[in-house]
């Protein structure tokens, strides 16, 4: 089959990789349900959710392992998976990459490279892989063994042998998992250089929302298969549209409300409800770095007391009473802000820190 004629984007070109009304299961049970989404050329999206929310199914979809019960799956716009097609991952141009990073042990990293290059010549494999060892800070280590490097090093030839022969989409399951959590944060971001040098489109499963806010150009919140947000790190940090995409993002403190005649009483004062809201019970959500802590009473200060303090290095989590009605917040603070000893305090919400949503039955 001519993947030129199909349109599915020349080696190396990034292609538009949509998924219509996907659903998908095993069994009985339905994983993924009824999930539309579109990764866009040359950019980064991030499949993000908890165990169990269907992201890695879908990549499994994407890359051909998995053949959807429901919908299509489009690349460019021609359909490689669904009622009417199915294309095998060899012919879907599109590149692979695990968490285990599946190096093979008894091969050099050159070898492990160029694996999937088999349609070029010897030399022309060579020079690919050491140009994308390269791409990758591994100049001259092509006769090295995965034995012989760090986690880190093997992650960057994975990333290598993935980009080798320059797939017009880029699918990796959650790539940084098996790493050391300080190496994480460096790799990351080389990897996110070399992903933008590519330009290839890139879809990355994680559950890890400061990864996904800090890779993504547009993340996919999934929940038990459902796609429940999609935009921005910022769109979906600022703007959540549920307690649980706000409570993926940030910890946060929840409360039940009511909303009467446009306003709704919350423990840090009376605020307006929604727009959209204007009687009805409400489940409110405050980050706790949203909690500004003070000293000394000001106007719209509510009082507290500390009942327990901990220090964590560059901050400290607070956990405190409130004095009228009793309930326990929690509150991250700057470390040194608060000095030793304090046990009253007053407490601070903006109106917009406190996120309002509709109370699900």
């Amino acid at each position: 089959m001519n993947l030129q004629a199909l349109n599915l984007g020349a080696s190396g070109t990034a292609a538009r990789l949509r998924f219509e009304h996907i659903r998908h299961g095993y069994g009985g049970r339905d994983v993924v349900r009824d999930v539309s989404l579109t990764a866009f050329p040359g950019r980064v999206l991030c499949l993000l959710g908890p165990s169990g929310s269907g992201k890695s199914t879908l990549l499994r979809i994407a890359a051909g392992l998995e053949v959807p019960r429901g919908g299509r799956l489009l690349i460019n716009d021609v359909e490689v998976s669904g009622p009417h097609a199915f294309l095998p991952p060899e012919q879907r141009g599109v590149g692979l990459m695990f968490q285990d990073f599946a190096l093979f042990p008894h091969m050099t990293v050159g070898a492990n490279v160029a694996f999937g290059l088999t349609h070029l010549s010897k030399a022309s494999r060579q020079a690919a892989a050491g140009e994308a060892l390269a791409r990758v800070g591994l100049a001259g280590y092509e006769g090295k063994y995965p034995h012989m490097l760090s986690g880190g090093e093997q992650q960057r030839v994975a990333l290598a042998r993935a980009v080798a022969p320059k797939p017009s989409v880029l699918l990796m399951d959650e790539p940084f998992s098996g790493l050391d959590s300080r190496l994480k944060d460096q790799v990351r971001a080389d990897t996110l250089s070399v992903l933008r040098e590519t330009g290839a489109t890139v879809v990355i499963v994680t559950h890890d929302p400061e990864e996904a806010m800090g890779m993504a150009d547009q993340i996919a919140l999934l929940k038990d298969g459902e796609l429940v947000q999609t935009g921005s790190a910022r769109d979906l940090f600022l703007h959540p549209g549920s307690v649980f995409a706000a409570s993926f993002f940030s910890e946060i403190n929840r409360f039940e409300a009511v909303a009467r005649n446009g306003l709704v009483e919350t423990p840090f004062g009376t605020r307006r409800a929604p727009e959209n809201v204007t009687a009805g019970e409400l489940t409110l959500a405050v980050r706790f770095s949203d909690i500004r802590v003070a000293t000394v009473e000001q106007p719209g200060t509510v009082p507290a007391s500390v009942i327990d303090r901990r220090y964590l290095g560059t901050s400290e989590h607070l956990t405190l009473a409130l004095e009228e009605g009793g309930a326990t917040v929690e509150a991250s603070i700057g470390a040194g802000m608060l000095a030793e000893g304090i046990s009253r305090v007053f407490l601070f919400v903006v109106e917009d820190a406190i996120l309002m949503f509709e109370k699900q039955p």
